[in-house]
């Protein structure tokens, strides 16, 4: 399976076209999407016409993007006005929105080619893609294990070789976990890096846009493609996108990694454990330097988190309410049981789970105690990071306690589910980057990674350290078993 760079790199070179490489993306999406169900939709005839655009160009000497003529596959909770964006929920199972998600005008814009839309966890609420409305997506490898949530059909779209690259977003680990899960660099960037136009709100204050590859410099070009500024998202940072690819080859003498204490404690498999060691070796080789650090607010990170995220998300779904957009209720008598119908024959369990527990926590007499104290903690977990930041260049810690778990095996425990995301929620909290690296597989064959965090906005060393691994490793240069 080719990467994201050799794709490009191929095509300019004239060894290959860009509807070739199309084609061969169909071919194999035809024939693996079937049993895996990465993608909820999929446009051939749109991404056809694009490639041939893209060759036109290229025969003519015209100039074109960086991404010129790759396939890429975009989450469904991105809005796209050539393709229904569904959040894999009945309640938008028809929606067809007016304009691009900013992500998607810039890959657009770098000569990427979207081929379609993925499943995710309904409103990207779920750490195994078995909460979709339309239907669960498989680990390709292991058919009857899961992906990794929310963002699963992104991962299992590349994992898979049906494109080299995916979108995805993270507001808790739904990037980094199935990346974990799927054997291979996922990247979530920092709060405000990435613009969030255009893609539809789970909790505000915590969701980020990122990308699936095979590796970090693929993640390198990818995000060059899509950070910067955008002035239709407030939150969104005005600062500059450095050349993140031609930052990786930095030599690691003398960068100080950090591995907190808090999160190689109990509950962590040893199979992931000895992976990440044996990973820690290899950057010791390069010439990094380990530190012990604390993080001593992590144990309260959880319950914070399912406290902040499911607020908001109580907010942010108050809109779906069979009267403005999306599924409307037809056993409706008045506009109150209209809204109560609506949403309770188009909603998931899950989603109705989340925004009954936020609403609790942001009703009358109870916010002080809920959502107030845990935005007081979440500082707290914010400061920790930053006082270890001042210590370190990076922090590696696990991304998952274990490899991937078996369909249908947590879906009757959401504490259990919750606590999958135990060592990615942080960097949500804290708005940091982080990226999942493979470096391992257990005895079924399953994939593991590591993960490794950086201070805001030094992508470029978190993505360095990354891939001066990968030309030391070859975890992820293997494929599924398909």
């Amino acid at each position: 399976m080719t990467t994201l760079t050799e794709t490009v790199e191929s095509i300019r070179a004239g060894q290959t076209t860009a509807t070739q490489t199309i084609q061969a993306c169909l071919e194999r999406i035809e024939k693996n999407d079937g049993h895996l169900h990465a993608f909820v939709s999929v446009d051939s005839k749109r991404a056809l016409a694009r490639a041939e655009l893209i060759d036109n160009a290229l025969k003519a000497g015209k100039p074109v993007g960086p991404l010129a003529g790759a396939a890429v596959a975009v989450k469904d909770n991105l809005c796209t006005d050539f393709a229904a964006t569904t959040c894999a929920s009945r309640m938008l199972a028809e929606y067809r929105p007016p304009y691009n998600a900013h992500v998607v005008e810039c890959l657009e814009r770098a000569g990427a080619i979207v081929l379609g839309k993925t499943n995710l966890d309904e409103f990207a609420m779920g750490s195994s893609t078995e909460n979709s409305g339309i239907g669960v997506t498989c680990n390709p490898w292991q058919p009857d294990h899961v992906p990794g949530g929310s963002s699963g059909g992104s991962a299992v779209a590349v994992a898979a070789g049906m494109v080299p690259a995916a979108l995805g977003s993270d507001t808790g680990g739904s990037i980094r976990q199935p990346a974990s899960f799927c054997g291979l660099v996922g990247l979530k960037p920092t709060y405000g890096r990435v613009s969030r136009y255009g893609l539809v709100a789970f909790a505000s204050s915590l969701d980020q846009v990122g990308p699936f590859t095979r590796t970090a410099a693929d993640a390198a070009l990818m995000l060059e493609a899509i950070a910067g500024y955008d002035g239709r998202d407030s939150t969104c940072a005005d600062q500059g996108v450095p050349r993140y690819a031609e930052k990786l080859g930095r030599s690691l003498e003398g960068v100080r990694i950090g591995l907190p204490a808090e999160y190689f404690g109990e509950g962590l498999h040893e199979t992931v454990r000895a992976s990440i060691d044996e990973a820690t070796k290899v950057l010791v080789d390069l010439g990094a330097k380990l530190v012990e650090i604390s993080l001593p607010h992590t144990s309260y990170a959880i319950a914070c988190y399912y406290l902040i995220a499911t607020a908001e998300a109580s907010s942010n779904l108050a809109r779906y309410d069979g009267i403005h957009y999306g599924h409307r209720s037809k056993n409706a008598q008045d506009i109150m049981e209209l809204s109560a119908s609506s949403r309770g024959e188009a909603l998931g369990p899950e989603v109705k789970r989340r925004i009954m527990l936020g609403t609790y926590a942001l009703s009358s007499g109870y916010y002080d105690a809920y959502y107030k104290k845990a935005s007081q903690v979440r500082t707290l977990i914010a400061q920790d990071f930053a006082q270890a930041f001042e210590k370190v260049d990076a922090i590696l810690s696990p991304v998952t306690p274990t490899t991937a778990f078996a369909i249908g095996e947590k879906t009757d425990d959401p504490l259990a589910m919750y606590l999958a995301d135990i060592y990615t929620i942080s960097a949500n909290l804290a708005g940091i980057c982080a990226v999942s690296v493979p470096c391992g597989f257990d005895p079924a064959g399953l994939p593991i990674g590591y993960q490794l965090m950086g201070a805001a906005f030094q992508e470029e060393t978190v993505l360095a350290i990354a891939h001066q691994y990968q030309q030391h490793s070859d975890f992820h240069r293997r494929v599924p078993p398909l």
